[in-house]
């Protein structure tokens, strides 16, 4: 019969020196952490980002914003439907091209994003103090390696 493992005695095996496993439960630590700052605010996954480009970016389409996120469309449509629902973004057709919108910030979505990018800032102070001032821009630079090299 198999005894009950200890928290302190789970041993990662492969994964100890894994890139893509720390890789993720970084992103899952941060992405949590992010939520709870902003539970108050009923805030959806990608909510910021998508925000941020758009408003950013007006005009962008959403193959341009699923290029640039590396979200498939089947996760950025949820976000973009969300958005509209809650007024904070407008689609546009575009007239060269009937199966493209052309996204936008309303005025609602402008205040959502200055409130959202108060939260952001913290979160984003809260991610130097762990990676150090002087080494994240490499950090960065390493991160963008790798949403842009891996095939």
């Amino acid at each position: 019969m198999n005894e009950r493992v200890e928290d302190d005695e789970i041993e990662l095996g492969a994964l100890e020196d894994a890139a893509q496993f720390f890789l993720r439960a970084a992103f899952d630590a941060s992405a949590q952490a992010f939520a709870r700052r902003t539970a108050h605010l009923d805030v959806g996954p990608g909510e910021y980002a998508t925000l941020t480009i758009i408003g950013t970016n007006p005009g962008i389409t959403q193959a341009q914003l699923s290029a640039k996120t590396g979200r498939h469309m089947s996760t950025l449509t949820p976000i973009l439907r969300r958005l509209e629902g809650i007024q904070a973004l407008q689609r546009t057709a575009v007239p060269t091209d009937r199966r493209s919108f052309a996204l936008s910030l309303t005025a609602s979505g402008e205040e959502r994003l200055r409130e959202l990018s108060v939260y952001a800032a913290e979160h984003e102070r809260d991610l130097e103090r762990i990676i150090g001032k002087q080494r994240k821009a490499e950090f960065v630079r390493i991160l963008r390696r790798i949403s842009t090299l891996m095939p």
